[in-house]
């Protein structure tokens, strides 16, 4: 019974942590587009047109979304296999095109939609499975 309960609270830890990681990187994404639509010059090879759109708001805003995305990430991965991990945060991906559609007015067309649809079949089919499918040793715990 303790088994249990450990492991029903381990997976309740990493899908917190998934959730999470899929809302910093959907606002990061959206907000990042938001401030670029904003920024008059198109970006080149030119480092002072990036530190410039940085000034943004919203870019600024976006970016530590974004790099809060990815430390959080890196937690994700200490609770998962990287082949559980990948998979099940592409649904990141269909968040995008519906947060694009919605807020950033942007047209979808009809092969974009099934693209995603596919990608949301794929997270759940993956997201169905075991988190872990390596041994969950620690070094520390390991004599070798």
């Amino acid at each position: 019974m303790k088994n249990l309960t450990t492991r029903s609270g381990a997976l309740l830890k990493t899908y917190s942590v998934l959730v999470f990681f899929l809302a910093l990187k959907a606002a990061g994404n959206s907000a990042m587009a938001w401030g670029m639509k904003q920024v008059p010059e198109r970006m080149s090879m030119n480092p002072a047109l990036y530190l410039r759109a940085m000034l943004n708001p919203f870019v600024a805003i976006g970016v530590a979304a974004l790099i809060l995305a990815l430390l959080t990430r890196m937690a994700l991965f200490s609770l998962a296999d990287l082949s559980f991990v990948l998979p099940v945060t592409a649904v990141g991906y269909v968040i995008a095109v519906f947060l694009g559609k919605v807020f950033l007015h942007e047209t979808v067309s009809h092969q974009r939609w099934l693209g995603t649809l596919l990608i949301f079949a794929g997270a759940v089919l993956v997201g169905t499975t075991s988190r872990n499918t390596t041994a969950t040793t620690s070094l520390a715990e390991d004599p070798k």
